[in-house]
């Protein structure tokens, strides 16, 4: 089970340590592709991405959700932002994904009883504003329990965004899951971290109502994409860079109403099961987003997020 959770995180990237960081931490990004770094002041979970796209207007915005993921598996997110007098706009975000109950084999094969794994992320950002520029810093806390054996780690993301005064276009960069493991799971594990260096764009044409998303992953590796024995010959050097691209868009139906798709052209080649699919709709105070990707035939994840300010809710007063 535990290898179809890191197969599915990460498509067929190199396995790390901390895999779990790769799957989408909120319905949105779950339906416009699994990535995005460029999408400024939309959500307050894109803290998770790229601290540098919650701002001082998403500010007393709260969120919650939960991701149905493979099998029995389930991701829980919560994050809020609040900007102090002094300290500016922090953030603050929690995941935790639940394996359930897992069965234990010693080498020979011989059960060694019920185990429960679980992943937990701990998160403290700061963003900060220069002009158009803006920056944002995670410190993040990770803890690893996989049938009884632990792991710890401190990781940070660094981001930033160029957010056009005039213009619907945001242009992002982030470095994300730096670190350094402070007890890893045995003396002699040898963890890595899911360390990445993604670029991406986001911008609205004029008089058109969609937004379009564009993001460059793993380019710390590039080119490098899953090593099937079964190829008969090398993949094209076109292939190989579309892999590292995410695409995707968002259509303005309505004020309150937002359809989402997107497209993982690493998970089509990998998995083919490339495409997602959301919906955004705004309830007086609250939003709540649905989306949903598939890994393989019959495998379906859903993912739902609900988000609203709290500030516009305790001034109505309305529930």
């Amino acid at each position: 089970m535990l290898l179809l959770i890191a197969h599915a995180a990460v498509q067929s990237q190199t396995v790390t340590t901390y895999s779990f960081l790769r799957i989408p931490p909120h319905a949105r990004l779950q339906a416009l592709g699994g990535e995005n770094i460029s999408e400024a002041d939309r959500d307050v979970n894109y803290m998770f991405t790229n601290p540098a796209l919650v701002g001082d207007s998403l500010s007393g915005n709260a969120s919650v959700g939960y991701l149905f993921y493979l099998a029995d598996i389930g991701q829980s997110t919560a994050a809020y932002a609040h900007t102090f007098p002094h300290a500016g706009t922090l953030l603050f975000g929690f995941r935790h994904v639940n394996y359930g109950s897992l069965e234990g084999y010693d080498n020979t094969g011989a059960p060694l009883g019920t185990f429960r794994s679980s992943d937990t992320e701990l998160v403290i950002g700061k963003t900060m504003q220069s002009g158009v520029f803006r920056f944002g810093l995670n410190i993040k806390g990770i803890f690893s329990n996989l049938a009884g054996f632990r792991s710890t780690a401190l990781l940070t993301d660094a981001g930033g965004a160029f957010i056009h005064p005039n213009k619907r276009l945001t242009i992002a960069l982030a470095f994300r899951n730096l670190g350094l493991v402070v007890n890893d799971f045995s003396p002699s594990a040898n963890s890595t971290l899911p360390f990445d260096v993604q670029a991406g764009t986001t911008f609205q044409p004029e008089h058109m109502p969609v937004r379009f998303s564009f993001t460059i992953t793993r380019l710390t590796r590039p080119g490098k994409i899953f090593d099937d024995p079964a190829l008969t010959e090398e993949p094209s050097v076109f292939k190989k860079a579309f892999t590292h691209i995410t695409t995707g868009a968002e259509i303005l139906i309505h004020k309150n109403i937002t359809i989402l798709a997107g497209f993982n052209a690493l998970r089509q080649y990998e998995l083919g099961r490339g495409f997602s699919a959301g919906v955004a709709v705004a309830i007086r105070n609250f939003n709540l987003v649905i989306g949903n990707t598939t890994y393989a035939r019959g495998t379906g994840s859903w993912a739902f997020t609900v988000s609203t300010n709290t500030r516009a809710l305790w001034t109505t007063g309305n529930l």
